[in-house]
């Protein structure tokens, strides 16, 4: 059967063929617009102090064996210094492995090993997980953000500036990011320049940044969606950049009123706090333009009822480490309710059912994507990359998607995490979505849990807003109003919270 291929109903953008550097600050030297603000203590950089403190860490860098081929891994909280570090190692021509900094050290150790890191770069409040993490890895350099005893400081390496060390912006990696790690061990994603200055290209096309911009940066700079939309695509936009190190919602209410926020990437679970928490009224948040969700699907009741509370548009979009991040985004603020936008410039996609055949229009498959955005494949880990992207090209997302007559696409769920009830697949999605509508329900996530007669019955996990009761038969006769039979809840559990990764992202093997 022949393909059904999806364009992007957008105009294809140009990519430069430069670096990841270049694009992102261009011709920064004179340019005295603030660029960062650290949110806990105000310290501000404006767009050349930026510029300048790069290319002289990147100086020192390459003093200490810094080259293309070398790996340098980075682990430190959302704060100005990470977006000097990541670049100055890019401008000395090494590659950026992004580290979780919440992370123990055996996983730290694992990461650096698998990407045969030789140098770590660890935000001082994160030493002591450092300096055991690089016991028994291949790292010969400990150094730091901020004082440490005993320890190299960047400010130490700081030398002369240099330009951009030439290197290959097709091949060279840039950046090496680990996959959450939802399917088996974290996989090193290989970007290259040229993936991520053709994400930025097009995802800058979509998302429609006015002069004066300044946006929160909550999102974490070490996962792929804080570190391309927020640090990277927001600085090449020339917006200001606000970051925090953790998510707090009263610190993020108390910055966006004191720095007049426009801009706030979330996440459905910060969505959900600023549809239903009360301090919310408690501070001037008029400055906002628009809150754009990622990472996870949002309910279109969740982001309607977050809208109307805050007074701006709520979006969303979709994407993967794999991509760069983004595949699909909402263009401005032209939403549709529970869409995750359109197909970005320069891409196609196909939804495909799991016996290989293309489906059409409002039809549900998987999502393949195809694009300058796809990554060069995981580290190492040949077995892996072709189970992602086929001979062809496209990569395989492991979301069922559909894709309207608009061109606005849906995510109904994850392959993987569809709950088979009598042959019926149940997408957990739909149910939480659904669930967290109800008005005792603070968070829910849903799995399938093994049954003899029906293969899988489905489950949720209930956490309750303070000083509200609900039974579990109250919740199962609030889904079963709106679902078909095979989707009902069978079983309620309630629980203090529920696990999610740094990304906002349900972590479902831990509920099973």
């Amino acid at each position: 059967m022949a393909e059904h291929v999806f364009h992007s109903p957008l105009p294809e953008v140009e990519i430069p063929e430069v670096p990841l550097t270049e694009f992102v600050l261009g011709d920064a030297t004179a340019n005295g617009r603030i660029a960062m603000i650290d949110g806990p203590s105000g310290k501000k950089w404006t767009f050349a102090e930026l510029n300048d403190a790069i290319r002289r860490l990147a100086g020192g860098l390459q003093e200490s064996g810094v080259k293309p081929g070398v790996v340098v891994g980075l682990m430190a909280p959302n704060m100005p210094e990470y977006t000097i570090v990541f670049h100055a190692v890019a401008v000395a021509g090494g590659t950026v492995t992004t580290i979780n900094p919440v992370y123990g050290a055996e996983e730290v150790r694992f990461q650096l090993n698998d990407a045969d890191a030789a140098m770590l770069i660890a935000a001082a409040p994160f030493a002591e997980t450092a300096v055991a993490a690089v016991e028994g890895s291949p790292v010969t350099d400990l150094i730091t953000i901020g004082p440490v005893r005993g320890l190299r400081s960047i400010d130490d390496m700081m030398g002369d500036p240099i330009e951009q060390v030439e290197i290959d912006t097709s091949e060279h990696i840039v950046v090496l990011p680990y996959s959450s790690g939802t399917t088996g061990l974290p996989k090193g994603v290989m970007l290259s320049h040229r993936n991520c200055v053709a994400n930025l290209a097009q995802s800058n096309a979509m998302l429609e940044y006015e002069p004066g911009e300044v946006a929160l940066a909550v999102l974490p700079f070490f996962h792929i969606y804080g570190m391309q939309v927020l640090m990277n695509g927001l600085l090449a936009e020339g917006v200001t950049v606000v970051t925090m190190p953790r998510f707090d919602m009263e610190q993020a209410l108390s910055l966006i009123e004191e720095h007049g926020v426009t801009q706030f990437y979330a996440v459905p679970p910060i969505v959900l706090g600023l549809a239903k928490s009360p301090l919310v009224d408690q501070y001037d948040v008029s400055s906002l333009r628009k809150i754009f969700s990622g990472a996870a699907p949002l309910g279109a009741e969740l982001a309607d009822e977050a809208a109307a509370r805050v007074g701006c548009v709520v979006v969303q979009g979709y994407g993967m480490t794999e991509l760069s991040p983004i595949s699909h985004a909402t263009v401005g603020s032209d939403v549709k309710p529970g869409s995750n936008g359109v197909t970005a410039p320069n891409t196609m996609c196909r939804i495909v059912s799991p016996d290989g055949v293309d489906q059409a229009a409002d039809e549900v498959g998987e999502l393949w994507v195809k694009g300058p955005q796809v990554m060069k494949g995981y580290l190492n880990n040949p077995e892996a990359t072709a189970a992602t992207i086929d001979q062809d090209g496209w990569l395989h997302t492991g979301d069922v998607a559909r894709i309207d007559d608009d061109g606005h696409m849906y995510i109904v769920d994850r392959v993987k995490e569809l709950i088979k009830y009598k042959g019926f697949q149940v997408p957990p999605a739909e149910l939480e979505a659904l669930i967290v509508t109800h008005p005792a329900v603070a968070d829910v996530a849903v799995i399938g849990v093994p049954d003899v007669e029906a293969g899988e019955l489905p489950k949720a996990f209930v956490v309750l807003k303070p000083d509200t009761e609900a039974t579990a038969e109250d919740i199962m006769s609030f889904v079963g109003e709106h679902v078909a039979s095979y989707k009902q809840i069978r079983i309620v559990e309630f629980t203090d919270a529920i696990p999610k990764s740094a990304s906002g992202k349900i972590l479902r093997r831990q509920l099973r």
